[in-house]
């Protein structure tokens, strides 16, 4: 049982003075509502399984008293048959009852994890930023696990426990209630230990949350390819397997605990099991001697008081375990809770036809503060004290950008620009004025259709662990053979697809680590053509590129991005200096603007970043 609660941590520091809250428990039942009919078939399986259990020692005793007086051959028979006949239909009313049991909760956890996922998706960029993967992967996994374990297992222990206690004793009571008061005389000593036993339960478990967490983070970071990248150039594989070790065997240790103490509980249950049978043979046997009762009553009553005390054992964890299943419930409740701050508004509308106006028009942002967070238990909290509202990182900025223009941002690091760009696709809302996108602000039109009319190249593109091919048609799930070879033509990176043995079948590895840093930029320039936007947003889309693929690149871009809309951060001279306007930030404002020709002939900032470019061709942003 212990082990069971280390293969499925619980949240015990969670469970602290809990109760089963009618409100929670009512929650999970409404969210059960759809398999109310499957719930029913569950519990006529468990009913009918333990009212089964009582056939077998009910007429164990009737042989005893009817048949083996009378040597009634035909009678044992028949008992003989119904006894079979009993324990085949309580074999099939057990696997109904697990396939009834096994649809709820697998069921449930189906609609409960497709919930979690098309929620989480839908959260703004602002959540990913601040929360840690293993963290929210941890909620959705460990949690999601909790509630189906609790579903599957632990309602059909607790529920068939329950039934086949109340069955069991009103089977007693009609034989033989003296018998049954005594039976009962010891169930108290089967909960009120627990209360102790169970904090004890609870620190253990604890304990292996915490060193079972510590040894998957070693193996998280060091398995990725940027962890094992870095423990390779650092030579450090022994330091590694010697850390690993250590927490491995805490790992060990605690289970060894663990087991140990579960089986020394389990024994002392079973110890004040078998102490009450004893009590019930004996003084049913002064019973039996004084002819009060039948000896076949007394074996009777012996086999049913076995099935008092095996359930009592079993309901012993049952407050913790349902519990358990609340918290988990509750934590999942919460990520489904959260809502996202970027919706579409009620009457928003489809932007159709996009040529590529956009607008800024007293554009004012700042960062979202650490009060604002979306779900506070998972997101990274700033240190305490720390100012709710945060510096501007826009200040009423201004321009227009007309259709088929390509437009450079230009400024030092902070100046604004990545947040500029996060701003057209609704990544963030604005905290004061508007962007509009011909004359839509783009808050008032569907967030979907806005983003369909923008397509975004980033200075690091992420690829799925997944072929060529599916990352290309990810931007367009129908493209077809022929499309997907122009777009990578257009983005100079066909031949080197071609070379590959795979060709478009290549696998790319995690973050397309298998490909180097300019070919990922290519694919990405690829994809995003691919998309065939109205709009295109270039975040130094070019900089890993050498000079010679970049000049194909450029031309293809200059090509592709004819009678679009470009907004580009500078990393290259070309790009600055083939811009149709240049954009200079600084510290959130605009501070220049004008073409290339205009503003180095104005010795401003501009004229300043431009000769530092010059000098040293990496980066002015």
């Amino acid at each position: 049982m212990m082990q069971m609660m280390m293969v499925w941590p619980r949240d015990h520091e969670g469970m602290k003075g809990a109760k089963i809250e009618r409100e929670a428990a009512a929650r999970v039942w409404r969210f059960a509502q759809p398999y109310r009919s499957k719930v029913f078939g569950f519990l006529v399986t468990v009913i009918g399984g333990a009212a089964l259990g009582l056939v077998p020692p009910i007429l164990f005793g009737r042989i005893i008293d009817d048949v083996i007086p009378n040597e009634d051959g035909g009678l044992l028979t028949f008992y003989a048959v119904l006894i079979v006949i009993a324990a085949l239909f309580t074999a099939v009313m057990s696997l109904g009852e697990r396939w009834w049991s096994s649809q709820i909760g697998e069921g449930v956890i189906y609609d409960l994890r497709s919930a979690l996922f098309d929620h989480v998706q839908r959260l703004p960029i602002q959540f990913f930023t601040r929360t840690q993967t293993g963290t929210l992967t941890n909620r959705l996994n460990s949690d999601v696990i909790g509630a189906q374990r609790a579903l599957t297992t632990t309602l059909g222990t607790v529920v068939s426990n329950v039934i086949t206690l109340i069955t069991t004793l009103l089977a007693m009571v009609v034989l033989e209630w003296r018998l049954t008061v005594l039976a009962l005389i010891l169930t108290p000593f089967f909960i009120l230990p627990y209360r102790k036993i169970g904090a004890v339960q609870q620190s253990i478990t604890r304990d292996g949350m915490d060193h079972n967490a510590a040894m998957n983070a070693t193996m998280t970071e060091r398995f990725n390819v940027s962890g094992a990248l870095l423990v390779k150039l650092f030579g450090r594989q022994n330091d590694e397997a010697e850390l690993f070790s250590h927490r491995a065997a805490e790992v060990r240790d605690i289970g060894i605990r663990s087991a140990m103490f579960t089986r020394g509980f389990m024994i002392m249950l079973g110890l004040l099991g078998a102490v009450g049978t004893a009590l019930v043979y004996g003084l049913g046997g002064l019973f039996a001697i004084q002819g009060s009762i039948e000896p076949g009553e007394l074996a009777t009553m012996g086999l049913l008081v076995g099935r008092i005390y095996q359930p009592l054992t079993g309901l012993t964890n049952a407050r913790i375990d349902v519990l358990t299943a609340l918290v988990s419930f509750d934590r999942v409740f919460e990520v489904l809770d959260a809502t996202s701050p970027l919706v579409d508004a009620d009457d928003a509308h489809e932007l159709q036809d996009v040529q590529g106006r956009i607008e800024f028009d007293d554009v004012s942002f700042r960062y979202p503060g650490p009060d604002e967070s979306i779900i506070a238990s998972l997101e990274t909290s700033g240190p305490e004290g720390e100012q709710a509202v945060e510096a501007p990182t826009l200040d009423s900025l201004s321009f227009v950008i007309e259709p088929g223009e390509m437009v450079a941002l230009v400024g030092p690091s902070g100046a604004g620009k990545t947040t500029i760009t996060n701003l057209v696709p609704r990544l963030y809302d604005v905290t004061g004025g508007s962007i509009t996108i011909d004359k839509h602000d783009v808050r008032a039109v569907t967030q979907d259709s806005l983003r369909d009319a923008i397509g975004v190249v980033v200075q690091d593109p992420h690829l799925f662990h997944e072929s060529i091919a599916d990352n290309l048609r990810y931007a367009k799930p129908d493209a077809t053979d022929a499309e997907l070879q122009e777009a990578c033509e257009a983005a100079q990176i066909h031949e080197t697809i071609a070379k590959l043995p795979g060709g478009y079948d290549t696998m790319v590895g995690e973050r397309g680590y298998r490909m180097s840093g300019g070919e990922k930029q290519r694919l990405s320039i690829a994809r995003m053509l691919l998309k065939d936007p109205a709009v295109v947003i270039l975040d130094e889309a070019t900089s890993h590129l050498d000079s010679e693929n970049e000049a194909l690149v450029q031309e293809a871009l200059s090509k592709a991005l004819a009678g679009r809309s470009a907004l580009v951060i500078a990393h290259r001279l070309s790009t600055i200096t083939d811009a149709d306007k240049i954009l200079v930030l600084e510290e959130g404002r605009l501070v220049e603007q004008g073409t290339h020709t205009e503003l180095i002939t104005d010795s401003g900032l501009y004229s300043e970043l431009y000769h530092l470019l010059v000098r040293e061709e990496p980066s002015i942003s």
